[in-house]
């Protein structure tokens, strides 16, 4: 079983923590029962059902194909009116790289880190 796999499913387990954590990357307070961070979240959730937000399945899903690693943080960013997932990952060689995808469409848009070829799948 690869990382990814264990990863999603090991992500109903986190299913709490990761709330909290995309409520903060989106500005919000850590305590997602409050009547603010319902809206955001569930405007969120519209964003994606709408198509205005590739989900996150998708670009994972992505990375799995074309890149090993465990990823270590997910985030999703909203910078200058642009959406934007960083996720970092850990690499086969003990690297850390952080991919950067624009929210909106999926298109991969910076990867920083070293070795990055060491972790790319042949």
């Amino acid at each position: 079983m690869n990382t990814f796999s264990r990863w999603r499913r090991s992500r109903r387990l986190a299913g709490p923590l990761a709330a909290s954590l995309l409520i903060a990357a989106l500005g919000g307070p850590m305590i997602a029962a409050q009547a603010d961070d319902d809206e955001e979240w569930q405007a969120l959730h519209e964003a994606v059902r709408n198509g205005r937000i590739v989900p996150l399945t998708e670009v994972l899903d992505w990375l799995e194909a074309r890149y090993r690693g465990q990823v270590l943080e997910i985030e999703l960013d909203h910078d200058d009116g642009e959406r934007r997932y960083e996720i970092e990952m850990l690499g086969p060689q003990g690297q850390v790289v952080e991919f950067e995808f624009d929210a909106e469409d999926g298109r991969l848009m910076e990867i920083e880190g070293v070795n990055i070829e060491g972790m790319r799948r042949q």
